[in-house]
């Protein structure tokens, strides 16, 4: 497990919801209770240092039970200090059908000196019912 980590803005600074930080890895999860549907369970992801230049990104959807479609889709975003934005860099799917759980992870090169951050989408479809959605993000961490 993961400690979690408090930051004041007086340490780090926040953009778009995310904190930019020095940690060696930043994780979230859907937590607005809200968006939990009838069959949507957890959305989460991840992102982690993976060498010189190298960020190693996950992201996983979890339905309460068989569902027809249980999907994930990961942005990767990066920081641009100057315009004070995150600017979308890779993104990437994996749709899974009648099951009830959806991961995908990559590694990706990155520039270094940059921020990055992942934010993904969580879809669960059954039957003829809406698709439910949820979403999940993390804080920036910094490629030195």
């Amino acid at each position: 497990t993961v400690p979690q980590v408090q930051a004041s803005d007086e340490q780090t600074k926040k953009v778009d919801g995310s904190y930019l930080t020095m940690q060696e890895s930043a994780s979230g999860t859907s937590q607005n209770e809200d968006a939990k549907g009838q069959y949507i369970m957890l959305g989460e992801c991840s992102i982690t240092k993976a060498g010189r230049n190298r960020i190693y990104v996950y992201s996983g959807t979890t339905a309460n039970r068989t569902v027809n479609l249980v999907s994930t889709i990961v942005y990767v975003d990066q920081y641009n200090e100057k315009d004070d934005e995150w600017y979308q860099i890779d993104a990437f799917s994996k749709k899974v059908e009648n099951d009830y759980y959806s991961a995908i992870s990559k590694s990706i090169q990155v520039d270094r000196g940059y921020y990055y951050r992942v934010h993904a989408e969580h879809f669960v479809r059954m039957g003829e019912e809406p698709v439910e959605e949820t979403y999940s993000y993390t804080d920036g961490i910094l490629v030195p």
